[in-house]
């Protein structure tokens, strides 16, 4: 007797594992191509607790002005130092803010690219320009290393290298500062020696350094001065801080490459964008910072920390992005004009989407040697050009990794650093 013949709907319900595999697997495959082939998904998803939110964000300016106004600003408190008519309100020549994101193609590489000096290059007038000699007279470039944390080697030293080779030397300087004494470190030792008018190693004094300042005193010195974690984020946002209040000029991160003269950005006072997405609570990174001596900018940022009801959370940026957003929004609520903010490609190419983010520093060049949208990795390729128009590649810690050899962090900046000094010697010579 024959087998009786199933129908199809006997034969899903019999086999469903079937079913799946033959039909709606491929099924939902196809759609999933289909859809990502026509269209482009942006998911970002974060958590936020929103007390943290209304008392920290929405509540804080109103928290700090409740307490004590700062008159940071007032005609007569503002420091002999700062300028106010000329640094707050004066006529600049680059724009430094695009006033929209800019997180398609190349936009932010290109906008980079026009910022532009109004000074001739210093390689273009290496053999005509004298040395200055006087500190007072350069701006000084500040960053800071742990000597706890860890020791300070040849992953660190290509920071010092971008230097010298990219800035105007006989107008800038750069201080390492530390926790510790770093003069008998063999490595800065001999740059020291080297290079004396444009490098120079000091140990940190929170104490000395936070005199004049509203942090100034016995009950901030444990509660805010002394205070630091094992990320050094702590420690480390109020030092650059401190250090610009005192001394003026730049802040750089000790894990950036510089990639070009910061010269034509130093007419602003400025921090960074945190990346091309905007993020909602932490929009601003201080990686790279431009602050003047004595700028009030600086002293409502001093009022704010002082104020605060609460202390900074351990490994947190909360006197850094978080503070920078409390000034920013402090700022306008007084009608007074906020510092500038760049770009996130001007320093930091890499917090960016996956087709326009710079390739990552510690992975191995694509055997095509190609980046993205048709460029390639090669010397005057399109990353080569990008480079030119950035101002620095920060590359976020990660000291146990090494640079990959022939790759495209060695092959179009250590290379060239080194060249570039090599030339320098001969001229000084």
């Amino acid at each position: 007797m024959n087998p009786r013949r199933r129908t199809p709907c006997q034969f899903f319900i019999s086999s469903p594992r079937s079913f799946f595999f033959k039909v709606i697997l491929p099924l939902t495959l196809l759609a999933v191509f289909c859809f990502t082939y026509l269209y482009e998904l942006h998911v970002e998803i974060a958590v936020h607790n929103k007390k943290w939110i209304q008392e920290e964000i929405y509540d804080s300016v109103d928290i700090v002005n409740k307490e004590s106004s700062s008159r940071c600003f007032e005609e007569g408190r503002v420091s002999e130092k700062y300028n106010v008519t000329r640094f707050l309100y004066g006529e600049k020549r680059n724009e430094v803010q695009a006033g929209v994101e800019m997180k398609f193609g190349m936009d932010c590489y290109d906008f980079a690219g026009t910022v532009q000096s109004s000074k001739t290059r210093m390689s273009d007038t290496t053999t005509t320009m004298v040395p200055n000699e006087d500190d007072d007279e350069k701006t000084i470039f500040h960053t800071y290393w742990r000597v706890d944390l860890a020791p300070f080697g040849p992953r660190q030293e290509w920071m010092l290298k971008s230097f010298l080779s990219t800035q105007n030397l006989y107008q800038t300087k750069l201080i390492i500062w530390s926790n510790g004494n770093l003069s008998s470190n063999t490595i800065l030792h001999s740059y020291v020696l080297k290079y004396p008018n444009n490098i120079g190693l000091k140990v940190v004094d929170m104490e000395e350094l936070a005199k004049g300042t509203e942090l100034e005193g016995e009950k901030f010195k444990e509660r805010i001065l002394e205070l630091k974690d094992e990320k050094a984020w702590l420690d480390g946002d109020l030092i650059r801080l401190l250090l610009l209040w005192n001394y003026g000029g730049v802040w750089v991160d000790m894990d950036s490459l510089l990639t070009r003269d910061l010269e034509p950005l130093l007419e602003h006072e400025f921090v960074t964008q945190w990346d091309c997405y905007d993020k909602a609570y932490s929009p601003f990174n201080g990686a790279l910072l431009r602050f003047r001596q004595h700028s009030p900018y600086l002293c409502e940022a001093f009022h704010i920390i002082a104020h605060s009801p609460k202390p900074p959370r351990p490994g947190s940026t909360d006197w850094g992005s978080l503070l920078y957003l409390k000034l920013f929004r402090t700022l306008l609520s007084k009608s007074i004009p906020p510092f500038k903010v760049l770009p996130f490609c001007f320093n930091d190419g890499r917090s960016c989407r996956l087709d326009n983010r710079l390739p990552d520093p510690f992975e191995k060049d694509r055997k095509d040697m190609k980046w993205t949208m048709g460029m390639d990795v090669k010397e005057n390729g399109g990353l080569d050009r990008v480079l030119g128009k950035v101002f620095a590649v920060h590359l976020h810690n990660q000291w146990e990794k090494e640079f990959p050899v022939g790759g495209w962090v060695e092959r179009l900046l250590l290379r060239r650093y080194e060249r570039s000094l090599a030339i320098k010697k001969k001229v000084d010579t």
